[in-house]
């Protein structure tokens, strides 16, 4: 018997999985696609894990794949970057068990470093993809994905976006449907990609997609809906849309256009199109990001409007779509004078462990290479203490590049920071590079025991698999002595003591030979750390100075020119009580 439950977008194509049969899920987390993994998990049928990264994942789970399994992977778009070896070799192999993989793209950049559209990825690894709109889909597509994948002999791609991803939706369940481990059988032709092999495969692979192409136009992820409005002097208009994009479109113009709503968006239907442009009078492509829909409709010869009124940045809404398109601005909401709603940027937990590092980074005024994760809120002010982020793993990489450009002596004044997780995903190959190569610059590892970034999740250094199951700890001071670092130039320490911090730093940096410090101190929003200390600050002392409030701390406030302590805010980290020279801070 069928159920209608909401669901979270991540969590019906977690749904997806269960009822598809998918027996192993490999991933690596990244907002806004953590929680796919991290629903699939919750299902004791399949096997689910995280990987050190997006292409062990995609590696993981292709080999599941070809041994038989039906398999998942799931990354955000920044993600697929790292995954897309795998992913092209992927397209050329095809699968056994069926093989899909999500990718959830950021418009916007609410937690990401830049913006791109995955939609490029499909084509260029000319792997087909499926755009779910909601929830119901979400689960329906990624069900229906597995049969696919083993019908035309080749991974699905789903993509998602922060809005999928994260709204809720009602979703139609269903039963599990259990499937049978395929046969392996050995072929090299198809799986070994040497040249010979490759050459073979990258034919097959033009007949699949030709076979999809045709396929397209009549299958059930596109469908028509025509405007059965009466009025027939008006001018007939016909979005075409997909994703989350077609839902902002419904809201704003309702069933006064009609609309080709997209689910299949690589290859796109081409005579399905040609079609649905002949019975209305004006076309409109809506889509986020870069114009793949609209450049295809050009290039089939159909006239379209949508870049020209849209922009290809950002996040679209019901309100731009009415302003840009029907002229329409949004009302004024008139809040009343009395009301002020202040800045909300982003910060550092209040007992955040590298609050104290990077006060003590910024102190010594040095260049810091930084890296991907929570900690990246150094640069924000007051701090204001790094002064590149990249991508993951860039920080080290990017640090020995820095450092042979401008000489040993730049060492000296510089680190690469980078957080426990982001070392064990992609921070390794960067430390060979610089031992190998007889680099000096060092390297701070911000260890706060989780991946806080996405919702403290596990990784191989913390002992516990996604389940929760012990595993061994992968040690970052026995990675970085078989990388090649001497057993004196690892220094592990406790970022909230800022004098040995401060002490360290300056050891380390004086040296001429390659240094890893690993800053310890487990995340404060950890179940396991303790936040039963409190502190206050004297009034009757206080000369309003401000130098508490040099860190940055949430919970540390200023008024009538004098600094206090907000209680319920306070981790008791006592940070702040090193920083007041008038020795004004107690612990309560």
């Amino acid at each position: 018997m069928s159920e209608k439950k909401l669901l979270l977008g991540n969590a019906a194509i977690a749904r997806g999985l269960y009822e598809a049969g998918c027996r192993f899920v490999s991933s690596y987390p990244g907002t806004p696609s953590t929680e796919i993994t991290q629903f699939a998990s919750e299902y004791k049928e399949i096997y689910a894990e995280w990987a050190p990264n997006e292409k062990v994942g995609a590696e993981a789970a292709l080999g599941a794949s070809i041994g038989g399994a039906r398999a998942f992977c799931g990354m955000k778009h920044v993600g697929l970057n790292v995954a897309a070896d795998p992913v092209f070799s992927a397209g050329y192999v095809g699968v056994n068990g069926g093989f899909v993989i999500a990718v959830a793209d950021d418009s916007g950049m609410h937690s990401s470093q830049d913006e791109q559209d995955s939609r490029h990825y499909a084509a260029a690894a000319k792997i087909p993809m499926l755009e779910p709109s909601d929830s119901s889909e979400c689960l329906s597509f990624t069900k229906k994905a597995f049969e696919l994948s083993e019908r035309f002999d080749t991974p699905f791609l789903i993509r998602s976006s922060t809005r999928i991803s994260h709204s809720l939706g009602a979703a139609e369940l269903g039963e599990r449907e259990e499937t049978e481990l395929k046969e392996y059988k050995k072929d090299a032709a198809k799986y070994v990609m040497m040249p010979a092999n490759a050459r073979e495969r990258r034919a097959a692979v033009e007949k699949r997609l030709a076979e999809i192409a045709e396929w397209a136009e009549s299958c059930e992820f596109n469908r028509v809906e025509y405007s059965e409005s009466e009025n027939k002097t008006e001018e007939k208009i016909g979005i075409i849309s997909s994703g989350i994009a077609y839902q902002y479109a419904r809201e704003a113009f309702g069933d006064n256009c009609s609309y080709l709503k997209l689910g299949l968006v690589y290859p796109l239907p081409t005579e399905l199109i040609l079609d649905f442009a002949k019975n209305v009078d004006r076309v409109i492509v809506i889509e986020e990001l870069d114009d793949i829909i609209e450049s295809w409709c050009k290039k089939i010869g159909v006239k379209t409007d949508g870049k020209n009124l849209l922009s290809n940045t950002g996040e679209y809404s019901q309100e731009i779509l009415r302003e840009k398109i029907l002229g329409i601005k949004p009302e004024n909401i008139e809040l009343g004078e009395d009301i002020a709603i202040p800045g909300r940027p982003p910060v550092l937990c209040p007992g955040c462990s590298h609050r104290g590092m990077f006060h003590v980074l910024k102190k010594l005024k040095l260049f810091v290479s930084g890296d991907i994760g929570c900690y990246t809120l150094g640069a924000a002010a007051p701090l204001s203490a790094m002064d590149t982020t990249l991508c993951m793993g860039a920080s080290i990489s990017g640090m020995h590049g820095f450092n042979v450009v401008r000489g040993a002596e730049s060492a000296k004044k510089s680190v690469a920071a980078i957080g426990d997780s982001t070392f064990m995903h992609s921070g390794i190959t960067g430390l060979i590079d610089i031992t190998y190569n007889k680099g000096v610059s060092k390297i701070l590892i911000l260890d706060n025991g989780t991946t806080g970034m996405t919702g403290h999740q596990h990784h191989p250094g913390t002992g516990y698999t996604l389940k929760g199951e012990a595993a061994p700890i992968v040690s970052i001071e026995g990675i970085c002595r078989a990388a090649g670092i001497k057993e004196e130039n690892i220094k592990v320490f406790d970022p909230c003591d800022l004098t040995q911090t401060e002490k360290i730093l300056k050891e380390e940096l004086a040296k001429d030979e390659a240094c890893v410090m690993i800053a310890r101190r487990p995340c404060v929003l950890l179940k396991t750390t303790k936040t039963d200390k409190k502190y206050k600050i004297k009034q009757e002392g206080c000369t309003g100075c401000r130098l508490c409030m040099s860190a940055g701390c949430p919970a540390i406030k200023f008024e009538n020119k004098k600094a206090s302590v907000e209680e319920s805010l306070c981790t008791g980290c006592g940070l702040c009580g090193q920083l007041c020279r008038l020795n004004l801070i107690e612990e309560i």
